[in-house]
C-alpha cells in the first residue's frame, strides 16, 4: 500500500493576490513609457522636479487625477547616463487616504509647492505668492499644489526599501543626472 500525501498547496494571501495583479496591470500599462521619456511627453506628462536624490525626475500628467492603477498621474525616470528609465509610478493625495489603495502601502509628503516649467519648485503654502518666474532659472509658472501625501510604487526598478519607499538606494548612482 502506498501513502498518498493530503497536504493542501500553500495559499497565497487575497493581498498578495490582489497586490501581484494590480503591480502587473500598472506594468503592462506603463510598458510604453518604460524607456521612452518621449512617449510620456507625447501622451502629457511634463517635467515636476529635476533630479531628486535616489529618486529621480518627476513627470506629471495634468489631466489625471485620482487613484487608477492603470493611469499614475506621476512617472519617476532615472537618467542612466544612456536613456531614460522608468523607476517608479507616483500617486498624490491632498488627504491621507483612509483606506490604502494598495494592500499596505505606505505615504510620504511633500510640502506645498510653486512648480515651474524646467522642473524647478520652491516650496510656498500660498498659491497666490508664487512667483510667475522661478527665482533662479526664469522658467515660467506651471503650477502650485498643497501639502500632498505621496505613495511611491516602484514598479519598474528594484528596491530594497520596499516597493512604497520614497526612495531607493539602487537608484543612487543616477543622482547626478
Amino acid at each position: 500500500m502506498t501513502a498518498q500525501s493530503t497536504a493542501m498547496p500553500a495559499m497565497v494571501p487575497a493581498t498578495t493576490a490582489a497586490l501581484d495583479n494590480d503591480i502587473a496591470a500598472a506594468r503592462i500599462a506603463t510598458a510604453k513609457y518604460s524607456t521612452s521619456l518621449a512617449r510620456a511627453k507625447d501622451d502629457g506628462y511634463r517635467i515636476i522636479t529635476k533630479m531628486m536624490p535616489s529618486m529621480g525626475y518627476h513627470f506629471l500628467n495634468p489631466k489625471i487625477s485620482g487613484f487608477n492603477v492603470r493611469r499614475p498621474p506621476i512617472l519617476v525616470y532615472e537618467h542612466t547616463g544612456h536613456g531614460w528609465q522608468l523607476g517608479a509610478l507616483e500617486w498624490v493625495f491632498t488627504t491621507m487616504p483612509a483606506t490604502p489603495p494598495l494592500p499596505d502601502a505606505t505615504f510620504g509628503t511633500f510640502p506645498a509647492a510653486c512648480h515651474y516649467n524646467d522642473g524647478t519648485f520652491i516650496p510656498d503654502k500660498n498659491a497666490a505668492t508664487c512667483p510667475k518666474k522661478a527665482p533662479r532659472t526664469g522658467a515660467a509658472f506651471f503650477f502650485w499644489h498643497p501639502e500632498l501625501f505621496t505613495m511611491h510604487v516602484w514598479v519598474w526598478y528594484p528596491n530594497p526599501n520596499g516597493l512604497y519607499a520614497s526612495t531607493n538606494p539602487l537608484v543612487a548612482p543616477f543622482n547626478k543626472g
